[in-house]
């Protein structure tokens, strides 16, 4: 799988740009004043910086040069390309943290220079060497650090002992890790902890100081239920992580963080229950997610798009949710899920037709009911896909196949309809995906009336112009009423999205075009994989111990069984892949 970028989305996450006054210039002669000045500041840095700025210094003369000759009555500074500005930040990232205190500032004030939210907080601890606290204004408690770090060292002081292990028995906080290099610190001071660096240590100290700014915990208004769980994801990763370690209190509920996007680095956590999940399966997640190159990841929507196995189709091969007790549920299967920070979907693979198609009430309801519910469901998801395109075959092709009584009525609604029934179906289906759409952009308070009252009126005023007739109003209506009932938004979509082609094949070929089209459908559906899953499992290819959960929903004591989820024997892809390595090996 191959997706387009940039020059620019080759390079590592590097932080901001700097001046062309932090990039030296030995090589303009012509130059006076600003040039000069940048220069003797330069040359003031310590021998760690000077090294790698060589090589950007013999760069930046040839342009100033050139600048100053075609420009000699004006002064100046050469502006630095894309590719300098990126080689010297990375430049400034690799470079380790030294136990020169002041060395260490100047290159986080190069690293930080135009981010007027970094704090650099300069002081002596008591009885001890000089230190530097860093962070960021507003990602970090201040309550915590003026509390935990900033008052043990200024007031408690270290005894006179320059050691590292003092100062980290003076601080009271407990979550403490060590950062070697500018990389991994400019990391956690993304994330909202803080660095303090010490004069005479060759490393920094990293606290947990994150200032948690989420919204409260509500009921995801996707997925309601009557009864069931009322809470749902929300933004933050660690909240959601917790959600989940509320249900499963065990150590096999095991949770590896991933870090996706250079700029970004968005934090991602597999979430699998070791000794249920397949190693594969996780290996395999963990061999995709690591192959995202992308500047930046936002939501679980865009790492969908990188992982899935075929992006073309219409059909999502992930489940979304908002809800932890679905995890739970899934991850209780043998499934493994992914959340992400700054978002509140949740994804889980591998995901199947059938598993879409469940609602999470269909378990906390009785077995008898939840099955009868499905079969609901299953019956008016057919009417979603094939409804209007019937309509428009019959009264194409097939009006044989109507009550004599019944056909003479529609002929009589559709006397003065100058437009056949396949434009007049096709107008009135867009028509409501519009106002369906506009319902959803629009403010809640405004946005369910508008829908509602913008379909009747249209409808209704359609109907009294003569460009659409009454039986057509009624199918449509009872379409969007069908598409409702599929309880995944994704999949719905899907659904609604293939209706379209086809109604072209019933407006072509009539009830052979129906068919045809059902027949690429369930071709398509047949090889779609999901991590290697069939998307049809367990109807295609069958297997029996876990039909208990499809169309039916067995009472909870008799299910017994997992499903298998590994695929390894279906997943052609991955096998073709084993083949090749164990070829090269030998």
């Amino acid at each position: 799988m191959t997706h387009p970028k940039d020059e620019r989305s080759t390079q590592p996450d590097i932080g901001a740009a700097p001046s062309s006054d932090a990039m030296p210039d030995n090589g303009n002669q012509s130059t006076n004043g600003s040039s000069s000045d940048t220069t003797n500041q330069a040359q003031q840095t310590s021998q760690q910086q000077a090294a790698p700025n060589q090589e950007l210094q013999e760069q930046s003369s040839n342009t100033s040069s050139s600048t100053a000759n075609s420009n000699p009555g004006i002064q100046m500074e050469p502006t630095p390309s894309v590719e300098e500005v990126l080689t010297y930040q990375r430049q400034l990232l690799n470079m380790p943290v030294t136990d020169k205190l002041q060395d260490s500032i100047n290159t986080l004030r190069e690293l930080y220079k135009d981010c007027n939210d970094i704090i650099i907080h300069e002081f002596d601890i008591l009885n001890g060497p000089a230190a530097t606290l860093v962070y960021l204004d507003g990602l970090s408690d201040m309550r915590l650090i003026d509390l935990h770090i900033l008052t043990p060292l200024q007031q408690i002081g270290t005894a006179g002992s320059r050691t590292k292990d003092n100062v980290v028995k003076c601080i009271t906080i407990s979550a403490m890790l060590e950062a070697m290099d500018f990389d991994n610190v400019a990391d956690k001071i993304g994330y909202g902890h803080a660095v303090l660096f010490i004069d005479g240590i060759a490393s920094s100290l990293v606290y947990d100081v994150i200032n948690p700014i989420i919204r409260s915990i509500e009921e995801p208004e996707a997925e309601t239920v009557v009864r069931g769980p009322r809470e749902g994801f929300v933004e933050s990763i660690r909240t959601n992580s917790t959600m989940l370690r509320r249900r499963l209190h065990t150590p096999a509920l095991k949770m590896k963080s991933v870090f996706i996007g250079r700029y970004t680095k968005t934090a991602t956590v597999i979430a699998y229950i070791e000794g249920i999940a397949d190693p594969n399966l996780v290996k395999e997640m963990e061999g995709r997610l690591s192959a995202i190159d992308v500047d930046g990841m936002t939501d679980t929507s865009l790492i969908e798009e990188w992982i899935e196995d075929n992006p073309f189709s219409p059909f999502p091969q992930l489940m979304s949710t908002e809800r932890p007790d679905v995890v739970t549920a899934h991850l209780l299967e043998g499934k493994i899920a992914l959340i992400a920070d700054g978002s509140p979907v949740a994804l889980i693979a591998p995901a199947s037709f059938m598993s879409m198609m469940q609602s999470p009430e269909d378990f906390y309801q009785r077995s008898i009911v939840a099955t009868a519910i499905r079969w609901l469901r299953m019956l008016f998801s057919l009417i979603t896909i094939f409804g209007p395109s019937f309509y428009v075959a019959v009264l194409s092709y097939h009006q044989e196949m109507l009550p004599t009584s019944l056909l003479l009525t529609i002929a009589q609604s559709r006397e003065n309809i100058p437009f056949p029934a396949l434009v007049e179906a096709l107008l009135m289906e867009v028509t409501f995906e519009a106002l369906r759409e506009a319902g959803i952009r629009l403010p809640r308070q405004v946005g369910s009336a508008v829908s509602i009252v913008g379909a009747l009126v249209i409808g209704q005023a359609a109907i009294s112009a003569g460009i659409v007739s009454s039986p057509m109003v009624m199918v449509v209506a009872i379409t969007a009423v069908s598409s409702f009932l599929i309880p995944n938004y994704s999949l719905g979509i899907a659904i609604r999205f293939i209706r379209f082609p086809i109604m072209l094949c019933a407006g072509a070929l009539g009830l052979y075009g129906i068919v045809l089209a059902a027949l690429v459908i369930l071709i398509h559906l047949m090889t779609l994989r999901s991590f290697g899953v069939p998307y049809l499992s367990p109807l295609s290819p069958v297997q029996t111990s876990q039909l208990k959960d499809t169309l039916i929903r067995t009472s909870s004591p008799y299910a017994t069984t997992r499903p298998h989820l590994t695929g390894s024997f279906f997943n052609r892809i991955r096998l073709r892949t084993e083949r090749y390595k164990a070829r090269r090996n030998s």
